[in-house]
């Protein structure tokens, strides 16, 4: 049987993602979509990073590389303001999980008509 990855977490992320779509329409830039965000994991008493570097976890990595937030720890979560998430999308998220060697990431389009928020897993760990 396949267990969910922080199934509560990661559910509690979600509907602040909702929250925040309901709050700021699809035409909001990924910077206000992320004020917001953080507005309200603080209001709930989630620790967080934002803007985290990869070079924390990972001296090798190309400088530069950064992750939208670093959630309890456990998530990174990468907000997008685009038409649609792209394969490269895919491929830097695994690149900052293996980075990190955290399991779960999250990639948000806010700039979809319906939030589908997509789970990427390191299955490297």
């Amino acid at each position: 049987m396949t267990q969910i990855i922080e199934p509560k977490l990661s559910y509690k992320i979600t509907g602040l993602c909702f929250k925040v779509q309901n709050k700021l329409g699809r035409f909001a830039s990924e910077r206000q979509y992320l004020d917001e965000l953080e507005r309200l994991l603080k209001e709930e008493n989630i620790e967080y990073e934002r803007e985290l570097e990869i070079l924390k976890f990972e001296p090798s990595a190309a400088k530069g590389n950064r992750v939208d937030l670093m959630i309890a720890k456990r998530i990174l979560f990468d907000a997008k303001a685009k038409k649609f998430v792209t394969k490269e999308d895919y491929v830097q998220m695994l690149r900052y999980l293996y980075a990190s060697k955290l399991k779960l990431g999250l990639i948000v389009n806010f700039r979809s008509t319906y939030l589908k928020p997509k789970r990427v897993i390191n299955n490297l760990i």
